[in-house]
């Protein structure tokens, strides 16, 4: 057991105690109490308490929650084993946690009360310290909030021994209770997932023609295919068989917004998955195929080429895409992609700027006030399992880890499958 004592001087209270440094040596040391000698005595009783459990003594010192923060995604979360693709929505949850003002706080005096009052505002919502209102995050949001403060402050525990332990063991995720209104009205209570109508999507793309826009063909290959914008947006010539009428999807494209790159990696699940498509969507790709052979010719000199390179940072490789014009060298070691998106001058199409056009169509296209791209991965995956397609093949076809999670997410969105299955009774009376 380590020894103390307390001494005074001038008119605070000090006290201290042994431990053992990084050789094994026994040192002293000395902590400020108060202006009471028994609190200063309590102090000192529970500091020993703690380095006996822990055998070591925390040094926070003045660091924030913010700059342990930025310790952790430097020291433990850019060198480790996660995916690009979380590594940077991690960053960009640290980020937003930062802007808070328990982001600033002091971590030796951040508490499981404080960390809970948090997570409870993102959870259901209310007023920021600034008095400006805060929304409701969605479940998925929650998880990664709850993951980075759980792995943050157990690298804060160790191996960095800022403090002796981790108060988010204490916080717990809280829900709205699943209430509703006995005698609200409407016949679809439960909510349905979004999805667009044939006509709905045959005016938004009659929006791009107008503007010939070229937002229009990842659109196309979306509501054929439910391919998530990323994925759209990396196809290359090379992952499309026209003789065969299908596609694999190997990698998804994505801005990185610490980095400030755009780059590309592995899709969500990280594997590789095949899609087959109709004729209608095989068609309009050997007219862009066509179209990007008249362009390349038109543009000359002035066309662009689209290369990826890697680029590796703290054991960690990224692969960057960028541009060059058919003047500029060609990198040797840098790979050259024959991107299916593109522009007419041969640059990338990339998911920011077809979500920029799918907010304009949002504002300019009758019946379409809450679209957005996701809409057509629903609508694809809506018209399937209305059509009797199996809940399996539809599964692979959009690339969800397990069938249970294309049920569950699209299960509002079957209401006429709903309708013919209830219909079969009538049959089931007439022919008894």
């Amino acid at each position: 057991m380590a020894k103390g004592s307390v001494r005074k001087k001038g008119k605070k209270w000090y006290y201290r105690f042994y431990v053992e440094d990084a050789s094994g040596n026994r040192i002293q040391k000395e902590f400020p109490g108060t202006e009471s000698k028994s609190e200063t005595e309590s102090l000192l009783r529970k500091a020993m308490e703690d380095y006996e459990t822990k055998m070591f003594l925390a040094e926070a010192k003045n660091i924030t929650l913010g700059d342990m923060l930025d310790m952790w995604v430097e020291e433990d979360l850019k060198p480790g084993s996660l995916s690009n693709g979380t590594v940077m929505a991690y960053q960009s949850t640290v980020s937003r946690i930062k802007q808070h003002p328990i982001g600033k706080r002091r971590l030796k005096t951040v508490t499981a009360d404080h960390l809970q009052a948090y997570m409870d505002l993102l959870s259901f919502g209310g007023t920021n310290p600034d008095g400006t209102p805060a929304k409701a995050l969605s479940v998925g949001y929650m998880r990664l909030y709850s993951a980075v403060l759980q792995n943050s402050f157990r690298f804060a525990v160790f191996p960095k021994r800022l403090i002796t332990f981790n108060p988010m063991q204490y916080v717990v995720r809280r829900s709205k209770d699943d209430d509703y209104d006995l005698f609200e009205s409407g016949t679809d209570p439960e909510g349905a997932v979004p999805t667009i109508t044939y006509e709905q999507y045959q005016s938004l793309t009659d929006f791009l023609k107008a503007k010939n826009n070229p937002a229009l063909l990842p659109i196309q290959i979306a509501y054929y295919t439910g391919l998530r914008i990323g994925e759209v947006c990396a196809l290359t010539w090379q992952d499309i068989d026209l003789n065969e009428q299908c596609l694999t999807v190997r990698r998804s494209m994505r801005y990185n917004g610490t980095r400030h790159k755009l780059e590309i990696g592995a899709t969500k699940r990280k594997k590789v998955r095949t899609v087959d498509f109709c004729d209608t969507l095989a068609e309009i790709l050997r007219q862009a195929k066509r179209e990007q052979a008249r362009n390349s010719l038109k543009y000359g000199a002035l066309y662009r080429l689209n290369y990826c390179k890697a680029v590796k940072e703290k054991n960690r490789t990224y692969y960057e895409v960028y541009m060059l014009s058919r003047t500029e060298a060609t990198p040797e070691a840098d790979k050259h992609l024959s991107f299916v998106c593109l522009r007419p001058d041969g640059a990338i199409e990339s998911p920011s700027t077809v979500s920029l056009m799918c907010r304009s169509a949002k504002k300019k296209v009758p019946g379409l006030e809450d679209f957005h791209f996701h809409m057509l991965r629903h609508t694809f995956t809506s018209n399937l399992l209305s059509h009797g397609a199996a809940p399996k093949d539809v599964q692979e076809l959009l690339g969800h880890s397990d069938v249970n999670t294309t049920m569950n997410i699209y299960a509002h969105a079957t209401r006429e499958a709903k309708r013919s299955s209830a219909r079969l009774l009538d049959k089931v009376v007439s022919s008894g």
